[in-house]
C-alpha cells in the first residue's frame, strides 16, 4: 500500500487520525507532526488509559468526543511507530529523558499486546475485562504522570476530549 493510500484508508476509517506519511526513520515512514504535536497525542492517549474512571464514564458508556480504546492505542504508536521500536529514539524530541522513553515504551507494548489479543474491533468491555488491563492501567498511568509533570501540568485533570486536542493540536 502506498503512503498515500495508506494515510486516506487511515483518515476515511477514522478522522480522529488524520495526516499524510513522508520521510523515513530506519526505513519506516513518518508522519510530518511536529514533536510537540505527537507529545500531545501521546499525553492524550496514555491519560486516557490511564484513568479508569475516564473508561467507565466514557468507553464502556459510549460517550461522544473521546473515541474508543483502539483510538488511544492507535495514537499511541501511529505517529511514532512505537510498536516497532523503543521511544528512546525520541529522546530529546518528543521525550524529555530516558526515563520518559522506557516508561512510555512498558504502556504502550502492554496496550499493543491487548488490542492484539482482544481485537481492534472489540467492545470497551472486552478491554477493560482482559486478565493484563489492570497492568495496562498502570503502566499508562506512571507514563502519564511523568510526562504530565515535567510539562508542568496536573495528572489527575479529567482527560480532554478529541475536539479538544485537536484544536491543541492545530499549527
Amino acid at each position: 500500500m502506498s503512503a498515500s493510500t495508506e494515510s486516506s484508508y487511515r483518515s476515511a476509517r477514522n478522522p480522529s487520525r488524520p495526516g499524510h506519511r513522508s520521510s523515513t526513520m530506519g526505513g519506516m515512514p513518518l508522519n510530518d507532526l511536529p514533536w510537540w504535536r505527537w507529545r500531545a497525542r501521546l499525553r492524550s492517549a496514555l491519560h486516557m488509559l490511564s484513568d479508569p474512571g475516564f473508561q467507565r464514564e466514557a468507553w464502556l458508556a459510549g460517550r461522544e468526543g473521546y473515541g474508543d480504546v483502539t483510538d488511544a492505542v492507535y495514537r499511541l504508536v501511529e505517529d511514532t511507530w512505537l510498536d516497532r521500536w523503543s521511544a528512546e529514539k525520541y529522546v530529546g524530541t518528543i521525550f524529555r529523558d530516558s526515563a520518559e522513553a522506557t516508561l512510555v515504551d512498558v504502556a504502550v507494548l502492554r496496550a499493543v499486546r491487548i488490542l492484539h489479543e482482544v481485537g481492534a474491533d472489540a467492545p470497551a468491555a472486552a478491554y477493560l475485562e482482559h486478565h493484563g488491563w489492570p497492568e495496562a492501567v498502570r503502566a499508562a498511568r506512571e507514563a502519564h504522570v511523568r510526562l504530565a509533570v515535567n510539562d508542568g501540568e496536573d495528572p489527575d485533570v479529567p482527560p480532554r476530549s478529541l475536539d479538544v486536542l485537536r484544536i491543541l493540536t492545530r499549527v
